[in-house]
């Protein structure tokens, strides 16, 4: 079988005497329409079977009030176990384009990707996109609108359900799309996105345009538009987005009397002396609400010194390791100057022997 996807061509049979008729919803096995009646599926699960996929479109179809006729929508399913793909054939053009709308529906744990054959010909007149949103489902494409985002500046390393779990924390998606290398199927470090509920576009492009996730900046904006990003601020209350994998946990390891603060500065406002020092009072001022505060180490680019000798850490001091905690889970999570701050305790005896990693 060919990328196209053929299948058998199935041509109608008459209904038996007081059997719904299926062949009131045109047309099914019709030559000139096969091409619009078939739809490439992706990513399907390892060892399903071609009687598994059908039940469960079929069922999905009537559970979304999608068929529009008695009888199975689906006439034919076809796998490719090789290269992971399905092709399915409707017996209408009408239910072949609203069946568009599961792309991103989860089956077996396995998130499909529907699309039109690489040899579709659109029908005069026909449509090729859902008319309608299945709530929980997010589609793998994003159509090009007024209300498409603009996702830049991810860290490569962040999976799309990671990603996901960042732009939600707003409201449900209706579509997203993290992009990839074909070659090696990781991420490029952008995505589109857009949501289910328009009137959350705008407060999403706000809450998360210029945030700093690890040594990356986000840049959102709409896709055709654009924004401005948000202005830099002071240390602000903590913030709800929380992504799988990449923050850690407050104070993570146990409590020690040495808290390390990451993710605050940058190596050019170290290297700014008028900077280092507001950056030490406003880090000093804070920490000394939290606890009874001991010493306080923020280290310096120098000459001979590699950037990774503590280099863009702070590193704080308290008098017991129970004010050191509750610093810790005062601060993870917050903002400073726009950036998720993450925590950590710290060996003091490397603290106190200046051994900063």
């Amino acid at each position: 079988m060919q990328a196209a996807g053929q299948i058998p061509l199935m041509t109608a049979t008459p209904a038996a005497p007081g059997a719904p008729d299926q062949m009131a919803v045109p047309v099914a096995g019709s030559q000139m329409t096969r091409q619009a009646r078939r739809l490439y599926v992706g990513n399907i699960p390892f060892g399903v079977t071609e009687d598994a996929m059908m039940e469960f479109f079929n069922n999905q179809m009537r559970v979304a009030g999608l068929a529009q006729a008695p009888g199975d929508p689906i006439l034919a399913v076809q796998i490719n176990l090789d290269k992971n793909f399905a092709f399915l054939e409707f017996r209408s053009v009408d239910e072949t384009s609203q069946a568009l709308a599961f792309d991103g529906i989860n089956f077996m744990n396995q998130s499909l990707k529907i699309r039109r054959p690489s040899d579709y010909k659109p029908l005069p007149g026909a449509s090729d996109q859902p008319a309608v949103h299945l709530p929980g489902v997010v589609s793998t494409v994003v159509a090009d609108s007024q209300h498409k985002i603009f996702i830049g500046g991810l860290p490569n390393y962040l999976n799309e359900d990671q990603v996901k779990e960042l732009l939600v924390s707003f409201g449900p998606l209706r579509a997203f799309n993290l992009v990839k290398d074909s070659a090696t199927g990781l991420s490029k470090g952008y995505a589109f996105a857009e949501y289910a509920d328009y009137t959350v576009t705008d407060q999403a492009i706000a809450g998360l345009n210029g945030m700093q996730l690890a040594d990356k900046k986000l840049i959102v904006q709409r896709a055709s538009v654009g924004a401005k990003n948000n202005p830099h601020g002071a240390m602000m209350a903590p913030v709800t987005l929380q992504v799988p994998g990449l923050l850690q946990a407050a104070g993570s390891g146990p409590a020690t009397s040495v808290l390390c603060l990451m993710n605050m500065i940058t190596v050019d406002e170290l290297k700014d002396d008028e900077e280092y020092e507001d950056i030490l009072e406003d880090v000093k001022d804070e920490c000394s609400k939290l606890g009874k505060l001991v010493s306080l180490e923020i280290p310096r680019p120098r000459p001979g010194v590699p950037d990774g000798e503590g280099i863009g850490k702070i590193y704080v001091e308290f008098a017991s390791h129970i004010d050191c905690q509750k610093a810790a889970n005062a601060l993870s999570g917050r903002k400073f100057s726009n950036r998720v701050v993450v925590t950590s305790f710290y060996d003091p005896e490397a603290y106190h022997h200046r051994r900063f990693q």
